[in-house]
This record gives structure tokens, C-alpha cells and sequence, in this order.
């Protein structure tokens, strides 16, 4: 394979975009809705450019890398909410990673790499789970998947939807709203959550409220926003924006109203989704990386993303290495201070 070109991604044919698609139904791992080509349209329309990698040997493309270019750093498409990230090949096509180098770029940096991802392997640094939801059957097939917490806390979010209800009036919950308003208050709640948990604040920059407000739009059957909510009376307690592609949705931006905490109202939302997922055609929910309780509660199984950086120079590949160990400390300590 000779080495890719790189074009803006507007500047992509028709063909080319068929050729993404057709590699992409080809390889079961990258059923994601981050690699569908209108995730890349989506950020590069809310204003952050979008460049693409494109290889091949004449005739159509093998591969495609859609990514950013931050100087000399060239980082995933959709960094830093994407959680997963890889070239988008036929399974089993060879792909080296220092081919996307050149013309001024230094480093090809990941963090949810999918570990199928060929010819990444010497340039990871650390691996982390990424766990999910088989929903296929909904309720009951997830219930006949999940571990003995999973049915605890949904049994328990069961009950307290029924009391939330008593307490607040009538449980409504919309599983595809188009509501831009709700999808405001989303928003608000999730900085809000950010600010109190000292997070830093992703939506600060604003082509990521444009972009969510334009899948919020896409009603493409193939790919698109997808976002849920969950109101008792008038109030809304939880609700939820992710992207959909296919049989796949992915967890991205939850949030529940902290004053109605008491009613576990993020776990009422998660089980009327899988209720819901058979109607909607979703047969997996990616919750993304991450070892957050009640992933860890709620998950049928786990895949693995990895984080590491392409580079030629072996410094700044060491101060990956020990940024990644400094991290994976610090999760050790936090986790052993949980009661």
C-alpha cells in the first residue's frame, strides 16, 4: 500500500464515501457509530475541520483516517468525544501508522484506539475496558444477560419509577426526541455537573453544542443523534444524547437532575431505554471507557480501547508512557478509597 493522501473531507467523491461505507459494513469492529462517515461530516459542518487520510493503490480507497491537525498533532476525528477511534479498513488490511507522518506532522495521538486496529500494537502505551449492554430481546433478554447487580439496580430503578410517579406524577418517557429544548437542558445539566465535579467543561468550545444540535437534526436511519428523556409530571429527571448507527447506540452525554437524586433517576432512564431498544433496533449500547459504578454494575460484557501516540521520537513516546502510568496510579488510589 503506497502511502495515503490527504484531503479535506468535503473533498471526498461520492465514490470515496461509498468506499467508506462498504469497508466499514465489512468489519464487524467498527460497527460504531464514530465511524460512520456522517460522524466526521458532523464535526467538520459544526466548524472544527476535518481532514482524511486516504490510501490506496489505484482504483478504490482501503483505508480511511479521518482526523484533526493541532499544529504538528494530528488527533482522531470528533477528539476529545470520541470514544472510539481506528482506520477505517477491510478486516485483515495491513495499515502503518507512521505513513500518516509527514509534511509537518509529528504525532498521530489516540486514547480509544480499538484494539483491532492493525499495525497500532507498538505504538500503545496502555489498554482500558470499554464496557456495554447486550439488549438484544430488551428487557428480558437483558435481564437474562446481566450480572446479579445489573438486576439489582434494575429491579430497584423498577421501583423507583413507581415512586417517582406516586410522589411527582404520571413517568413519561420519550425514547427519540426531537425536542431542541430538551436537548438545551441536557446541556445545561451536564456542565452543571461538570462544574461541580471540577471536570473540565467539553462544552465550552462551541462547535460541540453546533454538533449536537446537528445530529439532533440527522434523521438519516443509518446514523444519526438519538436523545431520550424522562419526565415525572413536569418535571424532567434524566435524559440522554447519543449517537445511533445500525443496531448500535452509544452512551454519550447522560445526565439526570440532581434534585430528584434520591430517585436514582439515571437508572430509571437506562432500563426504559433497554425496554425500548427492540422498537428502536438497537441491539447494543456501548457505555464507553471508563470503570464508573454503574457501568461496572450494568454491563453484559466489555470491549477494550487503547491509548498511546505514532511518533518517531522515542521522548516524547516516554512521556506518553509515563502520563499513562500516572494515570492508571491514580485510578488504583481512587478506586482503593471508595468505601
Amino acid at each position: 500500500m503506497s502511502g495515503p493522501r490527504v484531503e479535506p473531507f468535503t473533498a471526498l467523491t461520492p465514490a470515496e464515501l461509498e468506499s467508506w461505507h462498504a469497508l466499514r459494513a465489512a468489519n464487524p469492529a467498527l460497527d460504531s457509530p464514530y465511524f460512520h462517515p456522517g460522524f466526521a461530516a458532523a464535526v467538520h459542518a459544526a466548524g472544527r475541520p476535518v481532514h482524511v487520510a486516504v490510501a490506496g493503490d489505484g482504483g478504490a480507497p482501503v483505508a480511511f483516517l479521518p482526523h484533526h491537525r493541532e499544529g504538528r498533532l494530528l488527533r482522531p476525528v470528533g477528539w476529545p468525544g470520541a470514544d472510539f477511534q481506528g482506520p477505517i479498513l477491510a478486516a485483515g488490511t495491513g495499515f502503518r501508522p507512521l505513513d500518516l507522518l509527514g509534511n509537518g506532522a509529528a504525532a498521530y495521538t489516540f486514547d480509544h484506539l480499538v484494539e483491532a486496529a492493525p499495525g497500532f500494537e507498538r505504538w500503545v502505551v496502555s489498554r482500558r475496558p470499554s464496557p456495554y449492554l447486550d439488549v438484544t430481546g430488551g428487557l428480558a433478554g437483558y435481564l437474562g444477560r446481566a450480572s446479579r447487580s445489573g438486576k439489582e439496580n434494575m429491579g430497584q430503578a423498577r421501583r423507583r419509577a413507581a415512586k417517582a410517579g406516586r410522589e411527582l406524577g404520571e413517568l413519561r418517557f420519550v425514547a427519540d426526541s426531537s425536542d431542541p429544548k430538551a436537548l438545551a437542558r441536557v446541556i445545561e445539566l451536564k456542565r452543571a455537573q461538570y462544574a461541580a465535579t471540577g471536570a473540565k467543561d467539553y462544552f465550552a468550545e462551541p462547535d460541540r453544542v453546533r454538533l449536537l444540535d446537528g445530529l439532533l437534526r440527522a434523521r438519516d436511519p443509518g446514523f444519526g443523534g438519538l436523545l431520550s428523556t424522562l419526565h415525572a409530571g413536569e418535571h424532567l429527571l434524566a435524559a440522554h444524547f447519543g449517537l445511533r448507527s445500525g443496531a448500535v447506540l452509544h452512551w454519550w452525554f447522560p445526565v439526570y437532575d440532581p434534585a430528584f437524586a434520591r430517585l436514582s433517576p439515571g437508572w430509571i432512564l437506562l432500563r426504559e431505554l433497554v425496554a425500548a431498544a427492540p422498537a428502536l433496533g438497537v441491539a447494543r449500547i456501548d457505555l464507553g471507557r471508563g470503570e464508573d459504578e454503574y457501568k461496572r454494575r450494568a454491563k453484559t460484557g466489555e470491549s477494550v480501547v487503547c491509548q498511546g501516540v505514532v511518533t518517531r521520537n522515542p521522548v516524547r513516546r516516554a512521556v506518553a508512557s509515563a502520563l499513562s502510568e500516572a494515570r492508571s496510579i491514580a485510578r488504583s488510589v481512587r478506586a482503593r478509597r471508595k468505601p
